[in-house]
């Protein structure tokens, strides 16, 4: 199955920068040779504060009908009822996305799934705002009933109160049993939602190449300072066609099992380098407030406490020997940085 690329404005602001924005996108995949699948932006935005931009809705579809007549490339929109299906086939769009606030309300997604039947419209299912792989199945299945011979799965990532490096969680386990579960069926990954700030978008895309998704979703953006909406996460588009030009995409036919097990691996990894850095840098912070109350670098009694958090798993003998040298390690290299 060949890749599926998708790029794009979080939202349609207005017709200059959709247009900008197509304009150096299509330069930028003609100049790395990248086949642009489609190009997205969100007319309708669900967002979470009632002040953030939502979108500039209805007035953003012909400026989307422009771009797909003049760039040749099919334009995908977000929408968030069966009204809007309507709004789109007027206006010449025929490829959608249902997002994740849309995907925990089946009565909602059968009211669109009623909408496009025998339409041939190209259908994206994101996965749904909480982690329910019988739920997003659900989803998808309601559109192959209604005869929509095109159907995708999107996955963005869960939100998660748990600390985390990304803005969502990626439970990569859940879009690897729906690839299990419904092998024909494209799932592509959104890095974009997924982590929330451009600069963990490479490694995520690489991690989901690596579990054998079909293609991707990015934010692009061609001022991403001055964005209305989720201005951290969009990419430049010289940025994102370098990134997609520099993945390495392996072979689909490769054992299933060992590359989800290896990039959970690398995930973990990834995660874990930059939480421990992140730790050191608030030594550092700590260091500067025991120096100004004159307080004594080695503190024992917290030191136990930091202990405690690691010391968990006493039924693994080896795992507690590793963690003994890894907290003595630990501990001496904070108090050097301390001194």
């Amino acid at each position: 199955m060949e890749r599926i690329w998708i790029a794009g404005p979080c939202a349609a602001e207005s017709h200059d920068q959709l247009l900008d924005t197509a304009a150096q996108i299509a330069e930028q995949a003609q100049e790395k040779s990248i086949t642009l699948n489609y190009f997205r932006a969100g007319a309708w935005k669900v967002r979470s504060a009632p002040d953030s931009f939502a979108g500039a809705g209805d007035a953003a579809l012909p400026w989307l009908q422009e771009v797909q007549n003049t760039y040749h490339i099919p334009v995908c929109v977000e929408i968030l009822n069966a009204k809007h299906v309507e709004l789109c086939a007027k206006h010449g769009i025929h490829v959608v996305w249902v997002g994740a606030r849309t995907s925990v309300n089946p009565v909602e997604v059968q009211k669109i799934a009623d909408a496009v039947k025998h339409s041939g419209f190209t259908v994206m299912v994101k996965n749904p705002m909480i982690p329910d792989l019988k739920l997003w199945i659900g989803n998808i299945e309601r559109f192959l009933k209604a005869d929509i011979q095109n159907v995708m799965a999107i996955h963005r990532g869960f939100p998660d109160v748990r600390e985390n490096i990304y803005r969502n969680s990626p439970y990569w386990n859940i879009p690897i049993e729906l690839k299990v579960r419904m092998p024909e069926l494209p799932i592509l990954c959104d890095p974009s939602h997924l982590c929330g700030k451009v600069e963990w978008i490479p490694e995520v895309a690489q991690l989901a190449m690596n579990y054998g998704f079909n293609g991707l979703m990015i934010e692009c953006h061609p001022n991403p300072g001055q964005a209305l909406s989720d201005a951290d996460q969009q990419m430049l588009p010289s940025d994102w066609a370098d990134m997609i030009s520099h993945l390495d995409l392996r072979n689909d036919s490769a054992d299933l099992e060992l590359i989800k097990q290896r990039s959970t691996l690398e995930n973990i990894d990834n995660q874990i380098s930059t939480l421990l850095y992140q730790r050191m840098k608030m030594v550092d912070e700590i260091a500067e407030i025991k120096r100004k109350n004159h307080i004594s670098v080695v503190q024992p009694q917290q030191w136990q406490q930091v202990v405690k958090r690691y010391t968990k798993h006493p039924e693994d003998p080896s795992y507690q020997t590793f963690i003994e040298h890894f907290l003595e390690l630990l501990h001496q290299s904070s108090i050097e940085r301390q001194k």
